[in-house]
């Protein structure tokens, strides 16, 4: 999808990333339209109107790097374009080449991704196939590896694969081992491929459904991110997927943030829970009025 980049667009994405609010009247068009489907943008009743915010500022920079060049760096984006400009008039300008490559690294501003494929990461070796050739993934500790021709990998039909929506909790999978010991059981051990669901496309749900794997998302315990598994994921992977329920889920909720459940409950309060699993797990959070964000299971 191509946008149209302006100076005054730019400062909005600004002040979202940095934790700021804006009324919802002020985030209309395409880009905002995408960013409230995906869930890295929320709406909630603020006084007599309605106000935008993002739930986790850092998630929201990294996805919109990825979808359009000039987001790579929004503060040196904004600072070019209203330099070129010379006035307020909002257009996106035909800079000079030499004034885009510096900001964005880029002297043509594309709109297209810059690279298609998901991240992948492992504590334990597993034994994978990449355009026809045979290795152990095995990720030093602190790094993950990128998929890019994610149509020629492939994995052991007995890997489970594990999507998780925070990065710190993508890069810490080793510190959340007895965590990820509830999801495959000792009595049938089974190696697990962690997923990252950003940078976020379509990618990661093509590759699951052309693969037999079982599918389990690790997510926040939120309204909005059952929406994004029953949606995203069940929606096409159906029985061969799960949404991970820790035992200890109820504890974690009772404790968790009441501001976040009231900025979602108004939008996914009539959320239609197509998994019957997942109902007690939606029961738990309208109960206790409160969400909790899975950063908390990193040891």
């Amino acid at each position: 999808m191509a946008y149209n980049i302006t100076t005054v667009l730019l400062n909005k994405l600004i002040v979202l990333v940095n934790g700021g609010e804006l009324p919802a009247s002020d985030c209309k068009g395409a880009v905002f339209a995408e960013l409230l489907k995906e869930g890295l943008l929320i709406s909630f009743p603020k006084g007599r109107g309605s106000f935008c915010k993002a739930p986790n500022g850092n998630a929201l920079r990294a996805y919109l790097a990825m979808r359009d060049d000039a987001f790579k760096d929004l503060e040196k984006s904004e600072e070019m374009y209203r330099r070129l400009l010379g006035a307020e008039s909002g257009i996106r300008p035909f800079a000079m080449r030499k004034e885009q490559a510096a900001s964005t690294g880029n002297s043509k501003i594309r709109t297209s991704r810059s690279c298609k494929g998901f991240l992948v990461n492992c504590y334990e070796p597993i034994p994978v196939s990449l355009n026809g050739k045979h290795f152990d993934l095995n990720p030093p500790d602190g790094s993950y590896v990128f998929i890019a021709d994610y149509e020629n990998f492939f994995i052991p039909e007995n890997v489970t694969v594990v999507g998780i929506e925070n990065m710190e909790n993508f890069r810490y999978i080793g510190r959340q081992k007895i965590l990820f010991k509830q999801i495959v059981p000792f009595t049938k051990p089974q190696p697990l491929l962690f997923v990252a669901r950003y940078p976020q496309s379509g990618d990661l749900i093509r590759w699951l459904c052309g693969n037999g794997n079982y599918y389990v998302h690790f997510g926040d315990f939120d309204l909005a991110g059952i929406n994004i598994y029953l949606t995203e994921f069940y929606a096409k992977l159906e029985e061969r997927s799960a949404f991970f329920v820790p035992n200890d889920a109820e504890k974690r909720i009772e404790n968790g943030s009441r501001e976040r459940y009231d900025n979602q409950i108004l939008k996914f309060e009539n959320m239609k829970v197509t998994d019957p699993r997942v109902q007690p797990l939606v029961s738990l959070i309208k109960k206790h009025h409160k969400c909790y964000d899975q950063e908390g299971y990193i040891e």
